[in-house]
């Protein structure tokens, strides 16, 4: 009977085991031959097809390493159930998850990138080839840690530029503060799985705590940043802290409520994690150095990027452990595989080293402080009173608070539609306005078309 469901063609271009090697498997996709079912020996199926026995061999032999058929010793073949599902109805993909097509952007006040023109492409470029001609390091995978050369420069060069206290063996590589939080979630928490932060919080820091089994307790502020006697009455031994930029003013924390942070670790036996985002871009003053300068590397857990001082899409941040906490990390680095590019991990240690960071850092400097007073000019000349602004310096980001009754979304969908991308700042009722990624000479423009978008609404 089973002769009827193979077909073979000796004259045809397709080797014969692989006709029925083909025949066989669609018998038993399609149910024709049972499950349990017991096939003709090899001798047997080759008389009645008029083949080799090594032919009809080499087709059991491949359906079995695919798992259609097995092989019991001095019984023979036996068919397995592999039969295709039932063609069910594909489910709807839920709302939003393809992106539809919109209008044409021609005026980007997105945050999500840069000006290209802000980077010396070349320079890097040069980097990145002078890495790959050294094929002995590039044939092998990297350090779960991240490049010593990497931990190394930055090592200096974030004791240069943020007084961070860390040795190379303290600090970690990863493809950015998400991935590194990751790692650190492993760490924290083993009594207390609540961690603090300010309001309105930062929801990529949180998706990553919420997935790590940590309840994120948002705590309201004062002037001088998260209310301390909120922090203590919740109990939580984790802090989640951007020192350099809070979301909600724009401004760094003073010295006295940084002590006050420092002294509330000794108080509780508790850990900071500073979010030292861009913290060195500063352009208006100074930068004050960073949190974990102060503590010496004891109770902070400092973590930076690389997002606007390079380009976004080079996927590297650091973080430098205290250490009881490299202790913990030491015992399970093994474990982990490096989620950074080695060799863009190893470009990056030539840029820094080479002084190539420091120059474009102070290049950059100059560009924002240029690109944030053309904006903030253009605003208060297009608006006025009718809006306010709320300036996110190392975020490279204003924050409007537009004096209408159109919600955050409708301003977003009409700013399109006049081909300027604007977006959302955290909590859903602001606007967030991006100057890092639209050149200079394009602001005023953006901002006119974005008067003419909003022009009705805010008559």
């Amino acid at each position: 009977m089973i002769y009827d469901f193979l077909q073979v063609n000796p004259c045809g271009p397709v080797p014969l085991y692989q006709q029925l090697y083909s025949s066989i498997r669609r018998a038993v996709e399609s149910g024709h031959l049972k499950a349990g079912e017991r096939l003709p020996s090899i001798r047997a199926l080759a008389e009645g097809l008029k083949i080799s026995c090594t032919t009809v061999e080499s087709a059991y032999q491949q359906l079995c390493v695919e798992g259609y058929i097995r092989a019991k010793p001095q019984r023979g073949y036996f068919v397995l159930d592999v039969r295709r599902p039932p063609e069910t109805r594909r489910p709807a993909m839920p709302a939003g998850w393809a992106r539809p097509a919109g209008p044409p952007v021609t005026y980007n006040l997105g945050s999500d990138c840069v000006d290209s023109r802000s980077m010396d492409l070349k320079l890097w470029r040069r980097q990145i080839r002078d890495v790959l001609n050294r094929q002995e390091v590039i044939a092998s995978y990297g350090e779960p840690q991240g490049e010593y050369a990497l931990r190394e420069a930055l090592s200096s060069y974030s004791y240069g530029v943020r007084g961070v206290v860390a040795s190379p063996e303290q600090i970690v590589i990863g493809a950015g503060t998400q991935p590194l939080l990751s790692i650190l979630c492993g760490m924290l928490g083993r009594e207390n799985k609540n961690i603090a932060m300010e309001e309105p919080g930062f929801r990529q820091a949180e998706q990553i705590f919420s997935d790590c089994g940590f309840s994120v307790l948002k705590l309201p502020g004062d002037a001088d940043g998260i209310d301390m006697n909120e922090l203590r009455a919740s109990g939580a031994k984790l802090a989640y802290i951007s020192p350099s930029n809070r979301i909600r003013t724009g401004t760094s924390l003073p010295m006295s409520r940084r002590m006050e942070l420092l002294r509330w670790t000794d108080e509780c036996g508790g850990d900071i994690i500073e979010d030292d985002h861009n913290g060195e871009l500063r352009y208006r003053a100074r930068p004050i150095p960073a949190l974990q300068s102060m503590d010496g590397g004891r109770k902070v857990v400092y973590i930076g990027s690389f997002s606007k001082l390079l380009l976004p899409s080079v996927r590297i941040g650091y973080m430098a452990l205290p250490p009881e906490l490299l202790g913990l990390y030491r015992q399970r680095a093994g474990n982990y595989n490096q989620t950074a590019s080695k060799i863009e991990q190893l470009a990056l240690a030539n840029y820094i080293k080479s002084g190539q960071m420091e120059r474009h850092l102070r290049h950059l400097r100059k560009l924002y402080g240029l690109k944030c007073e053309k904006l903030t000019r253009a605003l208060k000349a297009s608006f006025g009173k009718r809006v306010e602004i709320l300036l996110q310096e190392t975020p490279l980001s204003m924050i409007l608070t537009v004096h209408t009754d159109a919600d955050a979304e409708t301003l977003r969908a009409l700013a399109l539609r006049e081909g300027v991308r604007i977006g959302i700042a955290s909590g859903g009722e602001k606007i967030l306005l991006g100057f890092a990624g639209i050149p200079a000479e394009k602001i005023e423009d953006a901002v006119r078309h974005l008067k003419t978008a909003w022009k009705e609404i805010l008559e």
